[in-house]
């Protein structure tokens, strides 16, 4: 797919997860809408290897959604893959649904989940460790919330990977500057963060994590020095695409009226 291929793929994820969440009132918006480019950089950008229709091919790369309270925007897209019927959209945290809140690995295609945070980069850390020692070919990406930076494990891995140098690992830092209780930065400062990952032991690159020009420029310089994995500081924003939820935490997990529903639907080129 060219740039604009991929800009409307986002805002056709955007769409899909707006569905999915009024249906039933549940869901997360602006933390899936804050990472939709990164996602689809990595599934339709020819970023990642994937085949559609086969969740279980060994040579896929493997995509960790570490930020679990976002794992539903990887949902349409891999109902669009041909993982499982896309009905199960329908079907989004409903009794005997496939599709919950929080992933888990019925859901094929879904390689690592998180209810609890901070674990997503010791799994991929396990994935690129199995990988070198099997002799595999496949990358592991690993995209985190900013606010999640803030757990030990989160460091804990980050050293075990720098020190056995899985370069076939990518960490991609969703840097929307918010978290359930305010921002980031006035509940526990976090600095620099591209300085912080160059401290332990990885190339680190800082992005705006909406412009897919950058995001395919950042992916291209992964495996490219010695042995060094790479993390994507990808500056974002909450809520993106819906202008009453942009920048603002108290979106984290609330439900809109009819009348902002209404105004949604318009701002993203929906019908009714």
């Amino acid at each position: 797919m060219n740039i604009k291929d991929l800009e409307q793929k986002a805002l056709w994820l955007r769409r899909e997860l707006f569905e999915m969440v009024m249906r039933q009132r549940k869901g997360h918006i602006p933390s899936s809408y804050s990472c939709a480019e990164i996602m689809v950089a990595l599934y339709y950008g020819g970023i990642a290897k994937c085949t559609p229709g086969k969740p279980d091919d060994p040579s896929r790369d493997r995509i960790i959604v570490s930020k679990g309270h976002a794992a539903m925007v990887q949902y349409p897209i891999l109902a669009d893959l041909g993982y499982y019927p896309k009905e199960e959209l329908e079907r989004f945290t409903q009794p005997g649904g496939l599709l919950g809140m929080y992933a888990d690995f019925r859901i094929p295609g879904i390689e690592g989940i998180s209810g609890s945070l901070g674990h997503g980069i010791g799994m991929g850390a396990g994935f690129a460790l199995a990988g070198r020692q099997d002799g595999a070919d496949y990358n592991t990406f690993v995209i985190l919330g900013d606010g999640e930076c803030y757990e030990g494990s989160i460091w804990e891995s980050a050293m075990f990977v720098a020190h056995h140098k899985l370069d076939k690992l990518v960490v991609i830092v969703d840097r929307n500057e918010l978290c359930i209780l305010g921002r980031t930065e006035d509940l526990l400062d976090q600095g620099d963060l591209e300085a912080k990952w160059r401290s332990f032991g990885w190339d680190a690159i800082t992005i705006d994590g909406h412009s897919f020009d950058e995001l395919m420029d950042a992916f291209s310089k992964a495996g490219n020095s010695d042995g060094n994995p790479l993390a994507i500081i990808a500056n974002t924003v909450k809520g993106k695409g819906i202008s009453f939820m942009e920048g603002r935490s108290e979106w984290h997990n609330r439900m809109p009226s009819d009348e902002q529903i209404a105004l949604a639907r318009n701002e993203l080129g929906m019908e009714g």
